[in-house]
C-alpha cells in the first residue's frame, strides 16, 4: 500500500482559469504549482512591491486574477487565485 501523502488535497491538479493561465500556464496543475509559478512570474516581471515585500504590484495580466486590484499583499493573493481554481 502506498503511503499517505501529506495534504492530498493541496496536491490535486485543479483546473486553472484563462485569466490565472495567463500567468502561470495551462493547467490542470496542484495548487502548490500554481502558487510557484505566481511566484516565478512576480519575480521575473519585478512585481513585488520595493518597500514592503509582501506586496505585490499588480500589472495587466495579474489585475484579471487580482479582480482588478492594482495591489494585494501575498495572503489576499491566495485567497484571490483560488477563485481562478477548480
Amino acid at each position: 500500500m502506498a503511503p499517505a501523502k501529506a495534504n492530498s488535497a493541496f496536491m490535486k491538479p485543479m483546473q486553472i482559469s484563462d485569466d490565472l493561465a495567463e500567468v502561470v500556464g495551462k493547467g490542470p496543475m496542484p495548487r502548490s504549482e500554481v502558487v510557484k509559478a505566481l511566484w516565478v512570474y512576480i519575480k521575473k516581471h519585478d512585481l513585488q512591491d520595493p518597500t514592503n515585500k509582501r506586496n505585490i504590484n499588480a500589472d495587466e495580466n495579474l489585475k484579471k486574477v487580482f479582480g482588478g486590484k492594482d495591489m494585494v499583499n501575498m495572503f489576499e493573493m491566495t485567497k484571490l487565485v483560488s477563485k481562478h481554481l477548480s
